[in-house]
């Protein structure tokens, strides 16, 4: 999706090959009054490491939305969240997982991964990168005042480009709605994993501490039984073995996490960023059109009206001079139109080839649930002969 009239299809393979970006929690600097997170990002396209604050992407985020309008860029992940301190080991992870995966879709991006603004983001290690990084790049100008297509932007749409505009971008919506609820049930899956291996080692903390002598026994409770006492000793044993359960649901969890979670996570950016792209280009352009109009209108309703009234030729020449002004005006405007028109055409595009995680995504979960069960019942049955025996009340039989 280079800037060119030739619109190969893309190839999901060759977008992930452009770059591999890693962003990692550097611990948190500690002042007299506050502390903050730095992050160390690594590009693999660049060789590059650089260390970066929060602030450092909201300034490279800004100047990418005024560079370019018409792409698709997703919403940073928040700051902070209400309720949620920022100091949250979680909400820092979260955190982390967000720009990681933000920065990768930037640093993929056919169009925007060929711009000095982004090589200069990844590249440069200079103090207060924020304020520098607006400094050098404040007069940049948008893509359409820089691109060789804007002038025949409007040979680059079909005439029913509009209509195509509004089907894709509810077909869009719909599909975000249906990974929306898939990602829930994803997480659930994983919190299941989780709460799954938590029982399991409680479980096996409660079957030890049963196993575990804390006194004698008297015989006065217990009448010559001894079958608690040969119980126990069966129930010390067993305990281990729900440990090694535990170990196996939180990996399962953790795959979970990281092969289906979060790849849906980034199949949702990448959607949730087509749905404000759409939404950033009816407010700005269709806006902009509108105005132009209306200020054309308004000059020819005051041509009309001076002719009736006999006006003088000068005010009447002023008059068409800026309507000849305003017409150059809409012109720009309607090219404008059609080369967002034609940009949110190859972000849709984009988002199509970035629909093929989903295959990917189902793929993983599938093989994760066969393997993680096949490995957990491989456990329980390796619990279940130890069972039998160390808990049977002929255990000394069986033994």
């Amino acid at each position: 999706m280079a800037e060119n009239d030739s619109e190969s299809p893309l190839i999901y393979k060759n977008i992930e090959s452009i770059d591999d970006i890693d962003v990692d929690i550097i611990p948190e600097k500690k002042g007299l009054f506050i502390k903050h997170v730095e992050y160390v990002v690594t590009s693999k396209r660049f060789s590059s490491q650089v260390f970066r604050r929060y602030n450092d992407f909201v300034a490279f985020y800004e100047l990418l939305l005024c560079r370019f309008p018409y792409r698709l860029i997703p919403k940073l992940p928040p700051k902070k969240v209400v309720g949620v301190f920022p100091s949250d080991s979680n909400f820092l992870e979260n955190r982390r997982k967000g720009l990681c995966r933000w920065l990768t879709l930037m640093a993929r991006h056919p169009v925007v991964s060929q711009d000095t603004l982004l090589s200069y983001f990844l590249t440069q290690n200079v103090p207060d990168l924020q304020s520098k990084i607006k400094d050098v790049f404040k007069n940049i100008p948008d893509e359409f005042t820089t691109s060789h297509l804007a002038s025949r932007s409007k040979d680059l749409v079909p005439p029913n480009n509009s209509t195509e505009f509004a089907l894709s971008r509810a077909q869009i919506k719909f599909i975000l709605a249906g990974v929306l609820k898939i990602k829930e049930i994803a997480d659930h899956i994983a919190l299941r994993s989780h709460g799954y291996s938590t029982d399991m080692d409680v479980l096996g903390s409660v079957l030890n501490e049963l196993g575990t002598e804390y006194g004698g026994i008297s015989n006065w409770g217990t009448g010559g039984n001894n079958h608690w006492k040969e119980l126990r000793k069966g129930l010390g044993l067993v305990s281990k073995e729900f440990t090694l359960l535990s170990k196996t649901a939180q990996e399962q969890a953790r795959k979970e996490e990281d092969e289906v979670c979060e790849r849906l996570s980034y199949l949702l950016d990448v959607l949730s960023g087509h749905s404000e792209l759409c939404e950033r280009v009816e407010r700005g352009v269709s806006y902009e059109h509108q105005n132009a109009l209306s200020k054309m209108l308004t000059l020819k309703k005051r041509q009309i009206q001076g002719v009736l009234r006999g006006s003088d030729a000068e005010s009447v020449a002023t008059l068409e001079n800026r309507m000849l002004e305003q017409e150059s005006v809409i012109e720009s405007v309607e090219l404008r139109t059609a080369f967002s028109l034609y940009c949110v055409r190859m972000e849709t595009q984009l988002v199509h080839t970035y629909l093929e995680t989903l295959v990917h995504v189902l793929n993983s979960l599938v093989t994760v649930q066969i393997n993680s069960h096949t490995e957990l019942a491989r456990v329980w049955n390796v619990i279940f002969p130890i069972v039998n025996v160390c808990l049977s009340p002929n255990r000394k039989d069986k033994m």
